[in-house]
């Protein structure tokens, strides 16, 4: 097997053994119903993240961040507009594992979803 495919299914049992151990401790004991809440937010944070970094990246906020240091910058050094880096080169970081881990949870979340479903009706 691919190394980098050994290491994200090793980040994604990592996380749902996390999510299984929050909703051990969090519901004082384990249902599915706690499972599916905690994985719903656990996969939230990591496809939100993964939007906002995507943004970042994509120089959206590079005017933003300019103006803002630009602004917080002022009286201690002569600094020009065009000196200021921009936040899309500061943040390089790669995105892509999130959005695999983000989707994978939630594709596990909806999976426990439906057979919730079905184990109620």
């Amino acid at each position: 097997m691919n190394y980098r495919l050994r290491k994200r299914l090793l980040i994604l049992a990592l996380t749902q053994l996390l999510i299984l151990i929050i909703s051990l401790l969090s519901k004082k004991g384990f249902s599915l119903l706690s499972y599916i809440d905690i994985s719903f937010y656990v996969s939230s944070l990591l496809l939100l993240t993964f939007l906002l970094l995507y943004t970042i990246n994509s120089g959206f906020y590079d005017g933003i961040g300019k103006s803002f240091n630009l602004a917080f910058s002022r009286g201690q050094n002569n600094r020009k507009f065009e000196d200021i880096p921009a936040l899309s080169e500061l943040i390089t970081f790669n995105q892509s594992p999130l959005l695999f881990h983000g989707l994978a949870n939630f594709l596990l979340m909806l999976i426990s979803c439906c057979l919730y479903y079905f184990l109620r009706t």
